[in-house]
């Protein structure tokens, strides 16, 4: 059941991609393949940067998608693996990628404008500015969190092993990005050999006590974070955030393909319940099932990440079906993945049963985090990867997402911040 039920997934992802996504570029949107973007009318290589659309799609995959696709569905599967997959799938296609796709194309013909200026010419200077204050206290309150989801899996009690490997991927970036940009080496060789060496760095880390660092204060890693997020949101997009953000994404597509893959081999059934209407001190599944899973589904936070740093960066208008479209779907996969590892990846009825035997006690950070992280392991050691490295593997991708957003949040709240300030002068 659970590999007929990917499979038919798979096959909707890509009617609605081909068919939905289609119509919407050709007949609502009718991108022009020949028409000017802000990337080269505005360019000053800082903010403002035409790039292939390979590597942009992996900065915007990787912005938008974070943590909560994986948090949000290993909740909501307390009410069975049904509801979940249905709304993930389902949600994404027809309200999340629309989304995204509409608020990139806004943005790119109204001169790389985020939705908080945009709202100005649509509905007036004061909505403009109520907005823009939303923006600025959503995004802070967003950032907030992922300092302290990161902070929290970098202290001993969770996943130490993916410290080193988190920010020896920064330091890789920073020799990209000056590699390519500065001394004009092969952008795909460099991106490769930095690549495999953060490859192996995981695999090291994963593989004993050699390259993991451990330190106890959540309020240190907090500290160290904000001033990574500060510097990722100042310096030039091709310094770090660009070169990080496609290392990151390929790092993030090997990991998903070996979860898929290990699945594949694998051939788990589901241990859970395809529907649990009633499960103990869990609020009713209508409406929450939808609340819990806002991200894979559908998220405001993407209109902000389309229309801050993606489209000041897209080469060619008919780039954002692939990016905006595209990048939900890619969103969307991972919380089908977390459906999968919260619901096949457990060994048996029993122990699904028992982390879900009522909503206080799989409502947790560890919990929620921890149910991923394991059962995505489960199914890349099929592959025969050893269990060290396959939880570091995984540790080491749930943490890459939330500091891709975070960093990315960071940049847009400086974008904001900045138009906040122009409507005062």
């Amino acid at each position: 059941m659970a590999l007929a039920a990917t499979f038919a997934c798979f096959a909707v992802y890509w009617v609605g991609y081909r068919f939905y996504g289609g119509y919407l570029a050709d007949r609502v949107w009718s991108l022009r393949p020949h028409a000017v973007t802000p990337a080269h009318a505005k360019r000053d290589d800082i903010d403002y940067l035409p790039t292939n659309r390979f590597v942009l799609f992996g900065h915007h995959y990787a912005s938008i998608t974070g943590l909560s696709p994986m948090l949000g569905p290993a909740i909501a599967v307390i009410w069975g693996w049904l509801p979940a997959m249905l709304w993930v799938v389902a949600g994404a296609l027809v309200v999340g990628c629309v989304h995204d796709f509409s608020a990139l194309v806004l943005s790119i013909r109204a001169r790389g404008l985020s939705v908080g200026a945009l709202t100005e010419g649509l509905i007036g200077v004061r909505a403009k500015s109520m907005f823009h204050l939303i923006i600025f206290f959503a995004v802070g309150l967003a950032m907030g969190v992922f300092v302290s989801v990161i902070s929290t899996l970098f202290t001993p009690a969770f996943y130490p092993q993916a410290v080193v490997p988190s920010f020896f991927l920064m330091a890789a970036a920073l020799v990209v990005g000056f590699l390519v940009f500065r001394r004009r080496a092969s952008a795909p060789k460099t991106a490769a050999v930095a690549f495999l060496a953060t490859l192996a760095v995981v695999v090291l880390a994963g593989g004993g006590d050699l390259l993991t660092f451990e330190w106890h204060s959540r309020d240190g890693w907090g500290g160290v974070l904000l001033v990574y997020s500060f510097l990722a949101s100042v310096l030039p997009v091709w310094v770090l955030l660009q070169p990080r953000d496609f290392i990151n994404s390929l790092l993030l597509y090997l990991g998903m393909a070996l979860m898929y893959l290990g699945f594949f081999v694998l051939r788990p059934e589901f241990v859970s319940p395809a529907v649990v209407v009633a499960p103990e001190g869990a609020p009713p599944i209508f409406p929450f099932v939808f609340v819990v899973i806002a991200c894979g589904a559908v998220s405001g936070f993407h209109g902000l990440v389309s229309s801050g740093t993606t489209a000041k960066q897209i080469d060619r208008e008919t780039d954002a079906r692939m990016i905006g479209y595209g990048g939900m779907i890619g969103e969307s996969l991972l919380g089908l993945m977390a459906v999968l590892a919260c619901t096949a990846g457990f060994s048996s009825p029993g122990s699904w049963g028992e982390h879900y035997s009522s909503w206080g006690s799989a409502n947790t950070l560890g919990g929620k985090i921890s149910v991923f992280i394991e059962g995505g392991a489960r199914f890349v050691g099929s592959l025969g990867l050893p269990p060290g490295p396959a939880t570091a593997l995984i540790a080491v991708i749930v943490v890459s997402f939330a500091l891709t957003t975070l960093d990315s949040a960071t940049r847009l709240l400086r974008y904001n911040i900045a138009e906040i300030a122009s409507g005062l002068g």
